[in-house]
């Protein structure tokens, strides 16, 4: 336990957590990445609760918060991303009391981590919150009326081969491998299609 009380490793617990806990926020399913954010994040805290910390400087941390924000929204991010970098720095590096008069989280760690978790969370998030409000790529409307060529055999399910991609898709009246076909509806990701020529023997 005296590893996980070093001001250091505290800091690098609870760095690990947030990250992970990021990644987890926008690579949901697994439950890995969620397990193991709780877990450094319990570690951390308890280094955190058995040592004395400097609350202003968990403040600033916090502070840190808002430029980030901004920095995902504004145009001129970099000026926000930059505030909320050095808050960041400012805080982690003071936000444990020193013993013996020196700085408890050296320094050095406090920049290389920085510079690298502060820019790639940003990176992660903004591409999360990019991919939540792109539009689909794929709009089956646009495929009604299109010209394709069954896969296989379709009685009331089959596959079909239309515009560079496979689509599942069903038939009134039987439909044999290789016929040309069209698009008429869609039912959800299914498409309605029927013959367009003599179906093969």
């Amino acid at each position: 336990m005296n590893l996980i009380l070093d001001p250091n490793v505290a800091y690098l617990l609870l760095i690990i957590g947030f990250f992970l806990a990021i990644m987890a926020l926008f690579s949901p399913g697994t439950g890995i990445l969620e397990i193991g954010a709780l877990f450094m994040i319990v570690m951390a805290g308890y280094s955190i609760y058995n040592q004395p910390i400097n609350w202003w400087a968990l403040v600033i941390l916090i502070i840190g918060v808002f430029p980030f924000l901004l920095a995902l929204r504004k145009s001129k991010k970099w000026i926000f991303l930059g505030l909320a970098l050095l808050s960041f720095m400012a805080g982690s590096i003071f936000l444990f009391k020193p013993e013996n008069g020196i700085i408890a989280v050296h320094p050095v760690l406090v920049v290389l981590v920085s510079v690298t978790i502060v820019p790639l969370v940003w990176l992660i998030t903004r591409r999360g919150l990019e991919a939540i409000g792109r539009k689909p790529v794929h709009d089956l409307e646009r495929l009604i009326g299109a010209v394709g060529e069954a896969r296989s055999d379709i009685e009331m399910e089959g596959t079909i081969y239309i515009d560079g991609e496979e689509w599942s898709a069903r038939s009134n009246s039987p439909i044999h491998a290789g016929s040309k076909i069209r698009v008429v509806n869609r039912e959800g990701l299914i498409l309605v299609v029927e013959p367009i020529e003599p179906t093969k023997p």
